[in-house]
């Protein structure tokens, strides 16, 4: 995994591509044919989760950039930084199983399993960091 070089990667490109969701929702809320339906139903249903997924989205894709050059800097065992970085980008189910749901209309597993995941690589690298030691260029 590169010490969190995909984590960053993948961060960025999951920002790129949510910020064209967030263009997608300011066009059919502000200039596509139909806003005023769009407005009216914004805080319910198929508007609202597609919100969801572009705030989710956005958000897990920073916290995987934040994680993938925090592990670069722990002295963390490789598996240890291996597990993490892989559970920091199953966090990225969530916001992708949020939209699954309004386009198919599957079941939240995945919103499930990414939420799960998010948080479980987010305790073990606290706990990672608080218990490694700092590498030398790293904050102390």
């Amino acid at each position: 995994m590169a010490n969190g070089r995909y984590n960053v990667a993948i961060g960025l490109l999951g920002l790129a591509w949510f910020m064209v969701l967030g263009f997608v929702l300011i066009y059919a809320r502000d200039v596509a044919p139909g806003r005023a339906q769009w407005i009216t139903e914004a805080a319910s249903g198929k508007h609202f989760e597609t919100t969801l997924a572009h705030v989710h989205g956005a958000l897990f894709s920073t916290l995987n950039i934040a994680i993938g050059l925090t592990l670069a800097r722990t002295s963390a065992a490789d598996t240890q930084r291996r597990i993490i970085a892989w559970l920091a980008l199953g966090g990225l189910l969530m916001p992708i199983g949020i939209l699954a749901e309004v386009i198919f209309g599957l079941p939240p597993v995945l919103v499930i399993v990414g939420a799960l995941s998010i948080m479980t690589a987010l305790l073990w690298l606290g706990i990672t960091w608080l218990r490694a030691a700092p590498r030398a260029s790293s904050l102390s």
